[in-house]
């Protein structure tokens, strides 16, 4: 038996034609929905980038624990597990923050681990002079994002190009070998939205001066005209991504390895386009557009998953891992928290009745796949702490101020016995939401306007309080939402 995870991120599933998107040109996902399951209630753990793939790693929540960091040295990884019982992991990636202080602990979690690189403002060019960068209105555009785009000359310069080139060859080689898993992850269609001029072409709008591919993270100040230019441009890259998925279908059917192989292609997140007036994903509220993601799974165990729909909820970043050892016949760490998939992938059978999900420190979130609650903080001045050996940023040290914010030590319920550094956050009005929403997607999918009913915001409350008691929550992080701890 053998796996492969082909990850995207920032994909948005109002974007894919399986998810009812009209105009997007998306051919290779919808074959995909034809040859695998299609969840129609998935959602994000942990937010952003790096706390996604811990918890992907991990098999359980880490974002009420700390912020962007690497995996710390108690981490329980599936990759390793696996390992351990023989199956070959390897990391194919252009994703560049595995490169940087707050994820270089996880590529290292994996059997063997190839990188390339180039994308967005990835330090890989090294150029003195000034790089020609265009008209443009790029809010969070950078020098080292324009030094890097000089070098794509042709399609085969792309990171995501080399990137699957060199997971095509990789199934070349191991086609007919065993008990194998294959994370084939590209950064794409992360934004800058950067595509080919071939792939521009498919839209209308996409490459146009002024060029704007690469929205702040802030509200739209944009006109009309230029929300669409962004759009174009980011359909324009999901263009690039869907070739790509074609390239590894095409593999699939030419080495038939549908009768033995677990496909399962995830993103970590979705992206806002200007709906709800904001662009991309780090604010309070992760509106349905950034938390409620496609999700695709082929599992030759049940060949009649092809094509079906699976309404069950479902939460990927958690429960991927015990999904993928019990696929090779291992059980899950005993801090694992998510659920294996199975029951799911052959027979839309529930495993969990909530979903919890959110960033550190700002607004808590809860999906039972009807209802969605956003519940604010409260009590903002309730101390707030990140749990960690390894005090890193995304991109650098913690600061000796922040070092000396430490506040004790903690043995954490699946710390493996290890007394873990407890740092004192900053408290206080910030970026957080400070009150509570429900929101009924029976009613109101685009989430125009909060609803009002008691009862199921008590029920939504009840069952959040007990999702994040499970998953081990600190009783401060409890206080700070208002919610009140059960024995």
């Amino acid at each position: 038996m053998k796996a492969i995870l082909l990850a995207f991120d920032s994909l948005n599933r109002h974007y894919l034609p399986a998810y009812g998107n009209p105009w997007v040109q998306a051919p290779n996902f919808a074959r995909l929905a034809a040859r695998s399951a299609t969840f129609d209630r998935c959602y994000v753990g942990s937010m952003p980038c790096m706390p996604a793939r811990r918890d992907l790693l991990t098999g359980r929540p880490n974002f009420l624990h700390r912020t962007w960091g690497p995996l710390e040295p108690w981490d329980d990884t599936f990759t390793e597990r696996l390992q351990a019982a023989a199956v070959s992991t390897h990391l194919i990636t252009d994703h560049y923050h595995y490169l940087e202080d707050g994820g270089a602990t996880y590529h290292n979690r994996y059997s063997t681990w190839q990188c390339f690189r180039g994308q967005e403002g990835d330090p890989f060019f090294g150029q003195s002079a000034d790089p020609i960068i265009p008209p443009h209105r790029n809010g969070k555009g950078r020098r080292q994002d324009w030094v890097n785009r000089s070098q794509l000359r042709t399609e085969a310069d792309w990171p995501q190009v080399q990137t699957f080139d060199a997971g095509l060859d990789f199934i070349e080689r191991n086609a007919t070998g065993d008990r194998w898993f294959l994370q084939l992850e590209t950064f794409d269609p992360h934004e800058p939205f950067t595509a080919p001029p071939a792939h521009q072409a498919r839209y209308a709008h996409a490459g146009e001066t002024p060029l704007f591919d690469w929205p702040g993270y802030q509200e739209v100040t944009e006109t009309p005209a230029e929300i669409e230019r962004a759009r174009h441009n980011y359909a324009a890259l999901l263009a690039l991504c869907d070739d790509q998925l074609g390239r590894l279908l095409d593999a699939f059917d030419r080495h038939d390895l549908w009768k033995d192989t677990l496909l399962v292609v995830w993103t970590d997140h979705g992206y806002l386009l200007g709906e709800h007036g904001r662009w991309a994903k780090n604010i309070p509220q992760l509106w349905e557009e950034v938390s409620h993601t496609p999700f695709f799974v082929w599992d030759p165990r049940a060949p009649d998953c092809a094509g079906a729909r699976r309404q069950a909820l479902v939460q990927p970043s958690y429960d991927l891992a015990p999904t993928f050892l019990r696929f090779f016949g291992l059980e899950p760490g005993p801090h694992m928290t998510g659920h294996d998939l199975g029951p799911v992938i052959a027979e839309d059978r529930p495993v969990r009745e909530i979903a919890v999900f959110g960033q550190h420190n700002l607004c808590l979130h809860a999906t039972d796949g009807r209802w969605v609650y956003h519940r604010g903080v409260t009590a903002p001045d309730t101390p707030v702490h990140d749990y960690t050996w390894m005090p890193t940023h995304m991109r650098g040290f913690w600061s000796v101020d922040q070092l000396n914010a430490l506040d004790g030590t903690e043995v954490l319920p699946f710390s493996q016995g290890i007394a873990v550094p407890r740092f004192r956050r900053p408290v206080g009005p910030g970026n957080e939401l400070t009150e509570h929403r429900l929101y009924d997607l029976r009613t109101d999918p685009a989430q125009s306007a909060p609803a009002s009913d008691a009862a199921e915001e008590a029920r939504m409350v009840a069952l959040l309080t007990a999702e994040m008691q499970r998953t081990h929550t600190p009783v401060a992080q409890l206080l700070r939402y208002g919610l009140a701890p059960t024995v």
